[in-house]
């Protein structure tokens, strides 16, 4: 089952609902080689509009222990309608067993929402 069945935004603003369209996918990776990898991989085949790429670290539990660890984490902005083949494109490079792909609903000035939904295709 995929992470993003149907599942959406909403807010509330002025007694309106806007509906969340923009997303930011939050994707861990072992180094900056493989965050660059899938990112380019998005960009070209236009799932997404952007990526940024940033060192971090991490703690979390696998295999019965706390592990603590150097990885890099991308920041990809997209569209809803893409987040399944954003999905399906990350695991197809991930080198995790378990990769973290996180979907954020995104708002955005307009001129970057517009420009957004040109690059996605």
């Amino acid at each position: 089952m995929s992470l993003f069945n149907g599942h959406s935004n909403n807010r509330l603003i002025n007694k309106k609902v806007y509906l969340a369209i923009m997303a930011l996918v939050y994707i861990t990776c072992k180094d900056k080689k493989e965050a660059e990898k899938i990112s380019r991989r998005l960009l070209i085949k236009r799932v997404i509009a952007c990526a940024n790429i940033f060192p971090i670290r991490s703690m979390y539990w696998w295999k019965g222990r706390i592990v603590n660890d150097a990885e890099n984490v991308i920041i990809a902005k997209t569209i809803n309608k893409k987040l399944r083949q954003l999905e399906n494109e990350v695991k197809g490079l991930h080198s995790y067993e378990i990769p973290c792909i996180l979907k954020i609903g995104a708002y955005a000035n307009k001129e970057y929402e517009v420009w957004l939904n040109k690059q996605v295709k």
